[in-house]
């Protein structure tokens, strides 16, 4: 009942953080728009993946109060030994509401 609880919570968090304008590169797959962003996040394992976060950056972006975030550090995927490093860069714009949504996400796994 809570991975039920918590998978519709994921769900529903994708309203939240994007918007019809967002767009998200993941492994160099574009997505656009809440709905297909929604799909695309929901076949992803994020519950049994494990992730270890490294470095954080953050700048001022040209969206007036926009930050844009650089993460990377290391994820475990189900079943392997060995860490995978991952780098992720998102835009966080300021809503009218006085809270943020994500325009722009970038995710890649570094190999090499």
């Amino acid at each position: 009942m809570d991975s039920l609880r918590s998978s519709a919570a994921e769900a529903l968090s994708v309203w939240f953080i994007f918007m019809q304008t967002s767009i998200l590169s993941f492994e160099g797959q574009k997505v656009h728009g809440v709905e297909e962003i929604g799909r695309k996040l929901a076949q992803l394992p994020f519950d049994q993946c494990r992730h270890f976060v490294s470095t954080v950056d953050c700048q001022p972006s040209p969206f007036a109060g926009g930050i844009l975030v650089f993460v990377s550090g290391n994820l475990q995927l189900p079943g392997e030994e060995h860490l995978l490093k991952f780098s992720q860069m998102f835009q966080l714009v300021p809503t009218q509401q006085g809270s943020f949504f994500v325009q722009n996400d970038i995710f890649r796994l570094n190999y090499g």
